[in-house]
């Protein structure tokens, strides 16, 4: 089941994709793809709903799609989760999960533009999974626990500035907070349909030109642990989401490359979880 919001931004509606390809209005039963939505999701009822009719069809072509889930509470970042981006970057392989903040007014959807902030010398990309919460977890003890607060994944782009997070002081969090960082989307696919979230694709493309491409098996920390390990540490809450490293090919690792500017096309795509297209602006 693909979960989807469309509209102007701050007016968006939500939408299901069915089987056949076809949007199907979600208006009727929620106002938003929210945490009190997903709390209540089951992606068999609402399968069951789309079959028998009960959800009016709705033409959403040409309409602008914005993030699937609006605006989360908090979005979880995982640093340095692929050891080959450890390498590129000249870091260590972490004994633990590395976990930073990313704030929620950072989340734009797949095709929004994405900003250059003022002063930024190194903007960067990351193509990464992004997992979705739908249940309110605390202390979870393994990772059968873990998989049952999963509503869903999606694709996301960690953007990310260097320069402010490496050359600046202080925390990562500068270089991850500019406004628009967290192109999400296009969809939030439901945890049923996503057979095996550690054998998913990433690819990344910047003017055409492939930069990242990796694989969710190559993780250092698997999609279950982080979340059982983020647990440990905060409550994780309906609508939250835990983005969960890049692999190696940021700019870092292709000597020579530019960073991005504005102008440029970035596409990024999580196999089964759809592509993003944003064109950077400035600031």
């Amino acid at each position: 089941m693909k979960l989807l919001r469309v509209g102007p931004q701050g007016a968006e509606r939500p939408v299901v994709l069915g089987q056949d390809g076809a949007a199907y209005d979600l208006s009727g039963r929620t106002s938003d793809i929210d945490g009190a939505f997903l709390a209540s999701l089951d992606p068999a009822e609402l399968t069951r709903a789309v079959v028998d009719g009960e959800l009016p069809a709705t033409d959403i072509e040409g309409l602008r799609v914005g993030a699937p889930v609006v605006r989360p509470g908090k979005v979880v970042g995982i640093g340095l989760n692929y050891r080959d981006h450890a390498a590129e970057a000249g870091a260590q392989i972490p004994d633990e999960p590395v976990i930073f903040i990313k704030p929620s007014c950072t989340v734009v959807g797949a095709y929004d533009e994405v900003l250059v902030p003022r002063g930024s010398e190194k903007t960067d990309y990351e193509i990464e999974l992004a997992i979705v919460i739908g249940r309110t977890a605390r202390y979870l003890e393994n990772e059968q626990q873990a998989a049952a607060v999963i509503a869903g994944y999606a694709t996301v782009n960690d953007v990310t500035e260097r320069a402010f997070q490496w050359d600046r002081g202080g925390q990562w969090d500068k270089g991850k907070s500019a406004e628009t960082f967290t192109p999400l989307g296009p969809w939030l696919v439901t945890a049923d349909e996503v057979a095996d979230p550690q054998r998913l694709a990433l690819t990344l493309r910047v003017n055409g030109e492939l930069r990242q491409h990796g694989n969710t098996s190559e993780m250092i920390f698997p999609v279950l642990e982080l979340v059982r390990y983020v647990s440990q540490f905060m409550v994780l809450e309906p609508g939250d989401v835990i983005i969960t490293g890049t692999p190696a090919g940021v700019t870092l690792g292709h000597p020579g490359a530019a960073f991005l500017r504005p102008a440029d096309v970035v596409e990024a795509e999580v196999e089964g979880l759809g592509r993003q297209r944003v064109v950077l602006g400035k600031a």
